[in-house]
């Protein structure tokens, strides 16, 4: 009777062990990608800051955010929790990979998150640049045919 108790118990200890690994690799797998989860954290850091858009890295791991008013912010999985900062204009270098589809940035003012950031595209590479250099160029619009001024330029 005694073995078949430790060996029930060894059992559930064994099983209890693969949940939680199972649990642990999916935490490390989903990073950043689901960007309700960044604006959310985000929201949470910095509640006074409206969010315009999210691009994601290609593993997920960080998130760069263009806020209401042309600023920038960045989020990085820290496997337990995320980190989120500002970016104050003038304190980031931006340096395009070898790949195209990346940036290698230096944050002056968060040297610790300093790397290479890859994205599924150089188009979502040299559109976050353009929000980490402070200059967004929105896309043309598409209504309008070629040499015409809308009406939001004609002022």
């Amino acid at each position: 009777m005694g073995i078949i108790v430790w060996c029930v118990l060894f059992a559930i200890v064994i099983f209890i062990a693969f949940v939680a690994a199972r649990m642990a690799a999916q935490n490390k797998e989903d990073g950043l990608h689901d960007t309700g989860l960044a604006i959310i954290e985000f929201g949470r850091a910095f509640p006074n800051e409206a969010i315009r858009q999210l691009q994601a890295t290609e593993n997920g791991q960080a998130v760069f955010v263009r806020l209401h008013d042309n600023k920038a912010g960045f989020m990085r999985n820290m496997s337990r929790h995320f980190a989120c900062h500002l970016i104050e204009p003038g304190r980031v270098r931006v340096v395009g990979s070898e790949t195209g589809r990346g940036l290698v940035i230096d944050f002056l003012d968060a040297p610790y998150h300093n790397g290479d950031f890859e994205f599924a595209s150089a188009k979502e590479a040299s559109e976050v640049s353009l929000w980490l250099l402070g200059n967004y160029i929105a896309e043309p619009d598409k209504d309008l045919p070629p040499g015409n001024i809308s009406a939001a330029t004609k002022q």
